[in-house]
């Protein structure tokens, strides 16, 4: 809630100050007559007003920039409070957890995994490679178990879901026997 209201304050001081500094910008210009301003030493204050309103509108581009670029990390981390403190933990963390969990099943190489968070908690996919001498249901809830109770287990988050893709069959390399 406070960076969206940090936001929109930033957005609009960036259009006052953009305004603001076109303004000056014309006035100081000559393109909009100033009837009423008298200024005793002119070419030093005229300088200095018009380096001020450049300066002040560059930032108004920078912060109207900001105010409108999105967020680009969502949730690199799991958070967690605990009555020690806070605990993070990495969305990387968590990725290579799920992986060595994978790999200690037999049958599954060239595995990827992907994580979610969402309210029930992590979303966990798993992509890999068969070698084609498992039943392929077996080999899926295995990894489904082992990778739900190992990253459960350490890390203390919830596992909401574990998917699983098959993505191939590995071809196993024939090997022709060389008589000499």
């Amino acid at each position: 809630m406070a960076k969206i209201l940090d936001r929109l304050l930033l957005f609009i001081y960036s259009l006052s100050i953009g305004a603001l500094s076109v303004i000056a910008i014309l006035l100081l210009s000559g393109v909009l007559p100033m009837n009423n301003l008298r200024i005793r030493d002119w070419d030093t204050a005229y300088i200095a007003a018009i380096a001020v309103a450049v300066i002040l509108f560059l930032l108004s581009i920078r912060f109207f920039y900001i105010s409108l670029r999105r967020e680009r990390t969502s949730t690199l981390s799991v958070d967690q409070r605990t009555e020690y403190g806070d605990i993070q933990i990495s969305m990387e963390t968590i990725e290579n957890l799920s992986l060595k969990a994978a790999g200690r099943v037999k049958g599954i190489r060239d595995l990827k995994s992907r994580i979610r968070v969402s309210q029930a908690g992590l979303e966990i996919m798993i992509r890999g490679v068969v070698d084609g001498e498992h039943s392929l249901p077996l080999l899926t809830s295995e990894i489904q178990r082992q990778v739900h109770e190992y990253v459960q287990e350490t890390t203390g988050v919830p596992v909401a879901d574990v998917s699983v893709y098959i993505a191939n069959l590995a071809q196993s390399p024939s090997f022709k026997s060389r008589v000499e």
